[in-house]
């Protein structure tokens, strides 16, 4: 298996001495639900100096899964860290992330001149040091399957298939896909590189159909490969490519297990003792372009201004935790949410309410307290490959959340019956929908929530990347 991030990070103690810590997130679960298999190899990438650190104390960078030295479940590629930041940050996060999430103010941006060939040469290095890595621990085996992990490691696959023909790749994207008018935003010889990259797997999953066909349509319009929707298949220079769709949920058990710990019922406690019998409207973000957190309070301000008999009555807490600070954009989008916050503060606060709480610092208790506390869960997205925000919540509420979802969350293929679908960029429409969550009478909220929590849970990591395994041995 193949990941940017491992199965844990390495910071530094008290006493100067390296320490793992558990990654989070739905890839690490989904790929950790695997990894203890004597079988298989988990390769990501060093992502700090003590990562670096870490990776260099151990012959070839291996370790074991819980991060301990001398291992054989985990290499940690110690990547020179002037190819890995022009790899991650400038091309990875800074162009194909949005590309895909169609992020761009393209009267001013994207402009690819000789600077970005050269980060797109670090990442061809990049990529090929995965690829390397993976045909050495195939040892010329063919009886051997990959799972490569997302837009970071989109060269990866072809490079793996050059270096040892025979081994069954697949390659999963997390993101959504951006549809080919908008793709061809990438010099054409990028746009190709991608798709052709992504093409030497044997198996390339999504998590919606919408994703799906997007890619599908890139590879017929922008790289004139064949395609055969009927079959999920795409065939390029000689070689055939399933398509599939691998919807990612949430491990139930382990969330509300997770959920019943003391530190979140202290959260709770401190929560309810703000909140008082109010309504609570909640959201949980990371600071990320893509997640719209300012249109989101925008449309909470509206909903007070056009409904004044919320006034003293609903708060909203707002977790938006930090991302890509390295990146000048993110730092000013951060900066202009908490503008906002204190605004709406401002306008409508009183000494005896405070109409928004805004959190910057990353809480997961504190967001496990807020899903349980919540009578609105809001995630609007402008675009987003799943969200699983918007499954976690309804599994773990006490109250019986009502789901205000973006439709441009890959979530809403699965959640959008139950939920109070928007467009994103519609404040008003948002505000209004804010408005209907509230008003939504107790038992027809719980049934939603009900609906929600099955369906958030009904494919866990697990399964998600069985279902990818299962697809690619059919191959």
């Amino acid at each position: 298996m193949a990941s940017n991030r491992g199965p844990f990070s390495f910071s530094r103690d008290d006493h100067g001495q390296l320490a793992a810590s558990r990654g989070g997130g739905g890839l690490v679960s989904g790929l950790s639900s695997v990894a203890s298999h004597e079988d298989v190899l988990w390769v990501c990438a060093a992502l700090s100096d003590a990562d670096r650190a870490a990776a260099r104390e151990v012959p070839g960078g291996m370790l074991g899964l819980d991060g301990s030295p001398g291992g054989s479940a985990v290499r940690m590629l110690d990547i020179p860290p002037a190819t890995f930041n022009r790899a991650y940050n400038t091309v990875a996060n800074s162009v194909l992330w949005f590309v895909h999430h169609m992020l761009y103010d393209t009267p001013n941006q994207p402009q690819f001149g000789l600077e970005f060939r050269r980060d797109w040469e670090a990442y061809r290095d990049y990529n090929l040091a995965f690829a390397t890595a993976l045909a050495e621990a195939c040892d010329g085996s063919a009886d051997v399957r990959a799972v490569i992990q997302d837009y970071h490691l989109t060269l990866a696959p072809r490079m793996l298939a050059q270096i040892s023909p025979g081994i069954k790749i697949a390659h999963f994207s997390h993101t959504p896909w951006a549809p080919a008018d908008y793709f061809r935003l990438l010099p054409d010889e990028v746009a190709a590189e991608v798709l052709t990259g992504i093409l030497g797997a044997d198996h390339a999953g999504f998590l919606c159909q919408r994703w799906a066909d997007a890619f599908i349509d890139c590879c017929e319009h922008v790289l004139g490969a064949e395609v055969d929707r009927d079959r999920r298949e795409v065939s390029y220079a000689g070689h055939r490519t399933g398509i599939g769709v691998h919807p990612l949920g949430v491990d139930g058990p382990e969330l509300t297990g997770r959920a019943g710990q003391p530190d979140v019922a202290a959260r709770m406690a401190q929560l309810s003792d703000v909140i008082g019998d109010r309504k609570l409207i909640v959201r949980v973000d990371r600071t990320e372009l893509s997640k719209n957190i300012v249109r989101g309070l925008v449309a909470y301000r509206e909903l007070l201004q056009s409904h004044p008999e919320w006034l003293g009555k609903v708060m909203m807490l707002a977790l938006a935790y930090p991302s890509r600070h390295d990146l000048p954009e993110y730092r000013e989008y951060a900066a202009s949410v908490q503008r906002l916050a204190r605004a709406i503060e401002n306008e409508f606060g009183t000494p005896e309410w405070r109409p928004i709480i805004l959190s910057a610092h990353d809480d997961y208790p504190r967001s496990l307290a807020g899903y349980r506390l919540a009578d609105v869960l809001l995630v609007n997205p402008v675009r987003d490959g799943m969200n699983l925000v918007a499954k976690e919540g309804p599994i773990i509420s006490d109250r019986g959340l009502a789901l205000v979802l973006s439709r441009e969350a890959g979530a809403a293929d699965e959640l959008g019956r139950d939920s109070l679908l928007v467009n994103p960029f519609d404040i008003t429409a948002t505000a209004a929908a804010l408005h209907a969550a509230l008003m939504l009478p107790e038992p027809e909220r719980k049934r939603r929530c009900q609906s929600l929590a099955a369906a958030g849970s009904a494919v866990p990591p697990s399964a998600w990347l069985a279902s990818q395994l299962t697809a690619l041995d059919a191959v």
